[in-house]
C-alpha cells in the first residue's frame, strides 16, 4: 500500500521526538514533552486539510467507527443502513452499539446505489453509514440529499478513500461525521490508527470523551479530570500519531502518484470490448488506490483470473473475499458473537442467514481490482501492462 512504500528518515524523526521525551501517552505531561503533541499536530493538520472544525484521533479505524456511532447517539434498537461490500469493521461497531445493520444493494461506485437505500428505510431507521470503497466515492451528493430528505443521519466511512474529492470537496466532509483509517493497509498508515471528524462541537465532544473513559480532557491532573459519561479506551498513542503524521503530510505526493500511475496502466485495457471500468462520479477526485473493471459475467472474470496468475498478475477478487463481502460472512449470518443472545433480542429487520442481494453479487461477481503502487517504475509498468494484455487476450481473445 502507499503509506509502507515510504517510511523514510521523516517518520523516524517524529518518532524520536516522543521517544526522546518519554511519553508516549497523547494526553497531559506537558512540561515533559518538550512540545511535542504528535496526537493534537496530527489532528489539527487533519481538520484543517479537509475544512473541517473537529478531529480526533483514535487507536484504529474500526475505534472510529465505534466512536461515530457513539457521538451521533446510535443505540440499542436503531437501524443503520450499510454496503455488503466492505471491511466488516462497520458492521461489527454497528451491533457493538447495540444497533441493527441493515444491508441494501450496491451499484457500479461499488458503494451504496441512492435507490436501494430509500427501499429499506424503515421508521427505526436513523443513519446510513456510507463506505467510499477502494479509494473513490459514492454517489455523495445524492445519497446527502437523500438523508436529508429523510431526515437520517449520514456517517461517511472514509478509511480507503483519504486524499479522494467530489466536486472539489474532500470525502469526509458531507455527512455529520466522517471515519478514517490508518492502519497497515491503508493510503498513508500509522501502523494503527484512525480519527473521526465533525463540525459538530457536540458530537465531538462526546466522541473524544467516549474514547478516553468519558474523561472531558481538561486541565493537567489527570486524575481529577470530570467524566460526564461513561465511555472505554480507544486512545491512539504519541507513537502511532507520530508515524502518522509524517505519512499525513507525504498524502499530496502519494495521491499525485497513484494518479499518474494508475492512467498510465488504463491503456493496457483498451481493446477489449468485454472490459468496462467501475463508475466514478468525479474521475479527478479519484485517489487511484485501485483500477477495478468488470466483465461481462463471472465465467469470463475467473478466465481471466487464471491468466491473471498465469503471467503474475497481481489482482484482488472481492467476491471470494472473506473479509469485505457480505456473501462470505459466515460468523455474522450465524450471529457467532461473545453474546449472541444480546444481538438476538435486536431482532433484526433482515434474516441474515438467508439475505438475498442479487444486484450486489452480479456486480461483485465481475470485479476485479488491481492495487496501485506509487513506486512502480517506467519500466515496471511496461511489464505489468505487457502481462495484463498478454492475460486478457488469452482469456478473452
Amino acid at each position: 500500500m502507499p503509506g509502507t512504500e515510504l517510511f523514510g528518515e521523516e517518520e523516524k524523526k517524529e518518532i524520536m521526538d516522543v521517544l526522546e521525551s518519554g511519553i508516549l501517552f497523547r494526553y497531559n505531561h506537558d512540561q515533559q514533552r518538550n512540545g511535542h503533541w504528535k496526537a493534537r499536530s496530527f489532528e489539527n493538520e487533519l481538520a484543517i486539510y479537509h475544512g473541517i472544525r473537529y478531529a480526533h484521533l483514535t487507536s484504529s479505524g474500526t475505534s472510529a467507527d465505534n466512536l461515530a456511532l457513539a457521538g451521533c447517539g446510535i443505540g440499542f434498537g436503531d437501524e443503520v443502513i450499510l454496503p455488503p461490500f466492505t471491511f466488516i469493521a462497520p458492521v461489527e461497531a454497528v451491533l457493538m452499539a447495540g444497533a441493527v445493520p441493515v444491508f441494501a444493494e450496491i451499484d457500479e461506485t461499488l458503494c451504496l446505489n441512492p435507490a436501494a437505500i430509500e427501499k429499506v428505510i424503515t421508521p427505526r431507521t436513523r443513519a446510513v453509514m456510507l463506505v467510499h470503497m477502494c479509494g473513490s466515492m459514492a454517489q455523495i451528493d445524492e445519497i446527502a440529499d437523500l438523508c436529508k430528505k429523510h431526515n437520517l443521519l449520514l456517517i461517511e466511512d472514509t478509511a480507503q478513500a483519504i486524499g479522494a474529492t467530489f466536486r472539489g470537496r474532500a470525502l469526509g466532509t458531507f455527512g455529520k461525521i466522517a471515519v478514517f483509517s490508518f492502519d497497515f493497509f491503508k493510503i498513508i498508515t500509522a501502523g494503527e490508527g484512525g480519527a473521526i471528524l465533525t463540525d459538530d462541537q457536540s458530537v465531538y465532544e462526546i466522541a473524544s470523551q467516549f474514547s478516553d473513559h468519558g474523561h472531558n480532557h481538561t486541565g493537567n491532573n489527570r486524575g481529577a479530570e470530570p467524566h460526564p459519561l461513561l465511555g472505554t479506551n480507544y486512545r491512539i498513542s504519541e507513537l502511532h500519531a507520530a508515524i502518522g503524521l509524517a505519512q499525513f503530510r507525504k498524502l499530496p505526493y502519494i495521491l499525485e502518484r497513484q494518479r499518474a500511475n494508475k492512467s498510465k496502466l488504463v491503456d493496457a485495457f483498451y481493446g477489449f470490448p468485454q472490459i468496462s471500468f467501475r463508475k466514478v462520479p468525479d474521475v479527478n477526485g479519484d485517489s487511484a488506490t485501485f483500477l477495478d473493471f468488470f466483465l461481462e459475467d463471472e465465467q469470463s472474470a475467473r478466465k481471466v483470473l487464471k491468466t491473471f496468475d498465469k503471467h503474475g498478475v497481481s489482482y484482488a477478487y472481492w467476491y471470494d473475499n472473506n473479509y469485505h463481502y457480505f456473501k462470505n460472512w459466515d460468523h455474522l449470518k450465524m450471529l457467532k458473537t461473545a453474546s449472541p443472545q444480546g444481538i438476538s433480542a435486536l431482532k433484526p429487520l433482515q434474516d441474515y442467514k438467508t439475505l438475498q442481494l442479487p444486484e450486489s453479487d452480479k456486480i461483485m461477481s465481475r470485479l476485479i481490482s488491481i492495487q496501485i503502487r506509487i513506486t512502480w517504475t517506467d519500466s515496471d509498468l511496461q511489464l505489468l501492462s505487457e502481462n495484463i494484455k498478454k492475460a486478457l487476450r488469452e482469456a478473452l481473445l
